[in-house]
């Protein structure tokens, strides 16, 4: 306040005494946000100097310059020096007397300025001059920032009040207009109050002592507390659409939690199963060495096994059949296996039982692998009982083949027996997963359709109510334009008989008369459409309400269905869990029927460990494994892919979905 003082005092050529002290006083008061001279007469060259302090962002919330005198000039160079101030709130200026160029000036403030909210001009003339007061109305049409403006006492008439209903159209921020002790009138009055129908915002408008009549003042009374009404009900409505926004944003996180957390446990899937394949690869290399280690023994024990090959041609003859029958048997299984890598692309749950087999493969693997060990180790044992009894095998040949023979029959027929009953469980087992599969496919196809369903009723609901909307406010605006020409015709009226009254003035009286007449005619008539207008506006009222509790209703009936989306999801989670665990049983039982085969192959390897083609043949069939276990790598690694790829569709539709639903919707239009 203080450099305030000392601008003041440098700027002004003849600085006033009593504005010195008073800003001394205003700058030891605890409030500085306020530049109060009221009743401080202050002269052109005062008016000058605060006008150009004023645009310097001066730190004052409010000004208060009632009762100052100020001159034309004055109130000129003043309110030039507020239009680009951006910090004033609050402008009093009662009591100055203010006519056509301080009208002016106003305007031309109510233009630039887009700080000040309350404006104060009581006790003045701003009224008598049509053409300042309409400059005036005009830029109060043109302000967008006002809130409130106080005009009591500027002898307004009721060209003014139509001024100012013409501006009250165009304005969209102005809440309380203060009107009282004017000459408004009859005309006045009605020009404000038609122009109400068109304005939302004005929340108070007081007319007391205007000449206005009870019944035009009942409804603008009416109309006020239709804006309030109109108000409370817009700011609940924003306050409901935040608050939907916010529970949507919510279960956005909520729902890219639970997305992410999938996410994270399914690397953490892979990365088992990535270090199972590291660990089965290593032991895998294990037992090749062991393996070569094993070749070397047994190329020195070549030379004493020669004794026996010839006793052995028919066995050998016999194993060589039962190779081509395994081979034949792998080469079903693959061509089968190749079909099931067809079907299980387009499914989705047959992914993982894959993941499951594979790795159920490379466990009987690593068991078939232990079992060589032992059985080297057995052979190891059992050459070096065979160096003692080779002359004890020369004798006991002829009955060793005679058993051969039947223990190779023997096998054969459980070799059959144990594929038949092997391929029958795996095409039971593979029926039952695509029975299951297809019933779920179905059951989330008709619970989509039936979603699809009652989202396009509530759409055609909603464009029944948008059409209704529509329709009410045409028919709004059809009985808006009626009453503006009636009004247009009736001033049109009371323009020629002032004419005739001016042009004939020696027949006053008899005039007087007849003008008397129609006016109570007239009166008689516009009361009666006034009423008429009160009795649709209620109508217009009761026909909103109605829409608003229909509106209300289909809220509710979207809260009640994205319940039961929520129910219907939950259902469909625990239907997953219970057929995950009947999978996992599945696995468990088809765990004990591998574990059965690989008994059944342990008995076929026990029987044929004698024999060095036999072990030829498994080497072979190593190898085959091994080629087995990179092409299935190779497939988990494109599953993988798969999922993954699945994984990205299933966040894109969820994400499109939350964005298309009809809550987005709704609060988008909101």
């Amino acid at each position: 306040m203080e450099e305030f003082r000392r601008a003041y005092a440098r700027l002004c050529a003849a600085p006033q005494e009593a504005v010195l002290r008073r800003l001394r006083e205003l700058g030891g008061a605890p409030g500085r946000g306020r530049l109060d001279l009221a009743a401080q007469s202050l002269s052109l060259e005062t008016c000058g100097a605060l006008g150009r302090l004023l645009p310097g962002a001066a730190p004052f919330a409010e000004v208060a310059l009632g009762d100052c005198g100020l001159s034309e000039e004055g109130v000129k160079l003043l309110l030039h020096g507020l239009c680009s101030n951006t910090t004033v709130k609050s402008l009093d200026l009662k009591g100055n007397n203010l006519r056509t160029v301080g009208a002016e000036a106003l305007g031309k403030l109510l233009r630039q300025n887009k700080s000040i909210r309350s404006l104060i001009l009581e006790w003045n003339n701003l009224g008598m001059w049509e053409e300042g007061f309409s400059f005036f109305c005009h830029g109060l049409g043109a302000n967008n920032f006002l809130q409130r403006l106080d005009l009591r006492n500027n002898q307004i008439n009721h060209q003014g009040a139509g001024e100012l209903a013409m501006a009250l159209k165009q304005n969209a921020s102005l809440q309380e207009l203060d009107l009282r002790w004017n000459n408004i009138g009859l005309l006045g009055g009605r020009a404000l109050l038609n122009c109400l129908h068109s304005n939302k915002t004005l929340k108070r408008l007081e007319l007391a002592g205007n000449n206005v009549p009870s019944d035009i003042l009942k409804a603008v009374e009416q109309a006020m507390d239709h804006n309030q009404d109109r108000q409370t009900i817009l700011s609940e409505t924003q306050n409901r659409a935040y608050i939907l926004s916010k529970e949507v944003l919510s279960l956005k996180d909520e729902k890219t939690k639970q997305f992410l957390d999938l996410m994270d446990t399914i690397d953490k899937q892979r990365e088992e199963i990535a270090r199972s394949g590291r660990m089965s690869a290593a032991r895998v290399s294990q037992l090749q060495e062991a393996l070569d280690e094993q070749h070397s023994i047994m190329n020195s024990l070549k030379a004493k096994l020669q004794m026996t090959e010839a006793a052995l041609a028919l066995s050998e003859q016999k194993v060589h059949n039962l190779g081509e029958l395994l081979n034949a048997t792998k080469e079903e299984q693959t061509s089968m296996a190749e079909r099931h890598f067809t079907e299980l692309q387009q499914q989705k749950q047959e992914g993982a039982d894959r993941e499951g087999k594979l790795l159920r493969d490379l466990s009987a693997a690593s068991e078939k692998n232990l079992l060589l060990r032992n059985q080297v180790d057995e052979l190891e044992k059992k050459c070096k009982i065979q160096q003692d009894q080779l002359f004890q095998v020369k004798q006991d040949l002829t009955n060793t083949t005679a058993e051969l023979k039947l223990r190779a029959v023997q096998a054969e027929e459980r070799l059959e027996m144990e594929k038949r009953r092997f391929k029958q469980s795996l095409e039971d087992m593979e029926s039952l997963r695509l029975k299951e599969v297809d019933h779920m496919t179905q059951h989330i196809e008709a619970s989509e359709r039936s979603m699809q369903d009652r989202i396009q009723r509530l759409e055609a609901i909603r464009i029944a109510l948008e059409e209704e909307l529509s329709q009410v406010k045409a028919a709004a605006l059809t009985e808006r334009g009626q009453a503006e020409e009636e009004l247009i015709k009736v001033r049109n009226q009371a323009r020629l008989e002032e004419q005739q009254r001016l042009e004939h003035l020696e027949e006053k009286l008899r005039l007087m008369t007849e003008s008397r007449d129609e006016a109570q005619n007239c009166c008689l008539k516009q009361k009666q459409m006034v009423a008429e207008a009160q009795a649709k506006a209620n109508q217009l009222s009761l026909h909103a309400d109605g829409l608003r509790r229909r509106l209300e209703e289909l809220q509710q009936d979207l809260n009640s269905k994205e319940e039961e989306k929520v129910t219907e999801v939950n259902k469909v989670k625990v239907e997953l869990q219970e057929q995950i665990g009947h999978l996992q049983a599945e696995r468990t039982a088809q765990e004990g029927l591998r574990e059965k085969i690989a008994a059944l192959e342990r008995q076929l390897k026990a029987l044929s460990s004698n024999h060095r083609e036999a072990l030829l043949d498994k080497e072979g069939e190593i190898s085959m494994l091994l080629e087995k276990l990179r092409m299935k790598e190779a497939d988990i690694s494109r599953m993988r892919e798969e999922e993954a790829q699945r994984a990205s569709f299933l966040q894109n539709a969820i994400m499109a979905y939350v964005q298309g639903s009809p809550l987005g919707a709704h609060g988008s239009r909101k």
